[in-house]
């Protein structure tokens, strides 16, 4: 490996609120979908956590934990709404933390996008998702003093995490969930002081973070995931999103991760990009240079990183600070300290093609493959890379369908 792609890397960051992190590579979120019953942290995550802890990363960035038991993504999602699971959350974060790794929780709540076996979906309007209608509601527009509660639930949640020593937080506002249907004017239709403008419809991302930096205090890391656009018509845009991005920034927040897509055009699995994206392997990589002459707050990167001399690249360029590497982590927990050490230059993620072209686009078939994997290492064992797509999709139909 070049020896500058490994000082890059192995370079530390000290955050706007002061707390430093050792590398510039994150594991980026993935949904475990794990949890005991009614949300508790399972000792199969906190496994999974305590392998990845070894494997080198600077920030392990959870995947979802739902701020509303009522409000749930998947059926197994881990759930904080108190301290309920104090000790749960304090053990997570000892055994992944030991060493030297950042664990960062990562706090969502679904809106629309939350299955029909939740018994009330709701949304900033009632604009139902298009796609998969069998599976989720139209939902009920929230009421104003809702969204004052869900603000107040995400600082609860935030807090709760600093209490159990997780060394941050990161809002979920990117992928069609209920901040990033807040964003956008295909889901919110809203004419009061949450809809309308883009100051308006970003107001709800903007208060969660006023809310969780009045809980934790200014030396606790508060991050947030975005889309760079929603990739559909009358969504979310580009220009739209670097001003908000804008926005963020001058509210002082420590790190903002950039992504893409929602459920209805799942951007962030990498499928149908131009060949032009794929060889120069980060999908937003266009938009992270116009997001870096916007802003100096740190910048993370997600999507379709696999080579040490592109990532090491992009940081001493200055176009962002972190690589964020998600999927490859569920098939090589170890890849950022072989990186990190130069034993690597480029990393691998599962192959996961059916042959059966309607399934292979579906986005949710990479998230339960890799789903798959991360199960298997919370019961003590290595991933398999050659885990068979088709076992997955029936498992997952017999399952969901």
């Amino acid at each position: 490996m070049n020896p500058t792609s490994t000082s890059q890397l192995n370079k530390p960051f000290t955050l706007p609120c002061g707390v430093t992190i050792p590398n510039r590579i994150v594991k980026s979120a993935m949904s475990e979908n794990n949890a005991d019953a009614d949300g508790r942290p399972s000792n199969r995550i906190i496994k999974l956590y305590e392998t990845w802890g070894k494997g080198g990363a600077g920030i392990l960035i959870s995947g979802n934990v739902m701020m509303d038991s009522k409000a749930l993504g998947e059926e197994h999602n881990v759930v904080i709404e108190d301290e309920k699971y104090l000790p749960e959350l304090t053990r997570w974060a000892t055994e992944c933390q030991k060493n030297g790794s950042h664990l960062w929780m990562q706090i969502n709540h679904p809106g629309r996008q939350a299955p029909k076996f939740n018994e009330e979906v709701v949304s900033p309007s009632n604009v139902q998702l298009p796609v998969m209608k069998g599976l989720f509601k139209e939902p009920r527009p929230l009421e104003e003093s809702e969204i004052l509660d869900i603000i107040e639930g995400f600082g609860r949640t935030a807090l709760v995490a600093k209490k159990a020593g997780w060394k941050g937080v990161q809002i979920h506002g990117a992928h069609g969930y209920l901040v990033s249907q807040f964003l956008s004017t295909r889901t919110n239709l809203r004419t009061d002081k949450w809809g309308g403008s883009l100051e308006n419809r970003a107001r709800f991302a903007i208060e969660i973070y006023r809310n969780i930096r009045e809980k934790v205090g200014p030396e606790f890391p508060i991050g947030i995931k975005i889309n760079s656009a929603d990739f559909q018509r009358g969504a979310f845009s580009e220009e739209e999103s670097l001003e908000v991005i804008k926005m963020l920034a001058n509210e002082g927040m420590d790190l903002i991760e950039v992504s893409g897509g929602t459920y209805e055009k799942a951007a962030m699995m990498g499928r149908k990009m131009k060949e032009s994206t794929r060889k120069r392997e980060a999908y937003f990589a266009d938009f992270i240079v116009k997001a870096r002459k916007q802003t100096e707050s740190p910048l993370l990167l997600t999507g379709g990183f696999r080579s040490a001399k592109v990532m090491a690249t992009a940081i001493k360029n200055n176009e962002l600070d972190f690589v964020g590497i998600a999927r490859p982590f569920a098939v090589n927990p170890f890849l950022a300290k072989e990186l990190l050490q130069g034993k690597i230059t480029k990393i691998q993620a599962g192959k996961v093609d059916t042959g059966i072209g309607f399934i292979d686009n579906m986005g949710f078939m990479d998230t339960a493959w890799h789903a798959e994997n991360m199960k298997t290492m919370g019961k003590g064992k290595m991933p398999n890379p050659k885990l068979s797509p088709m076992k997955v999709f029936l498992k997952f139909a017999w399952e969901h369908m």
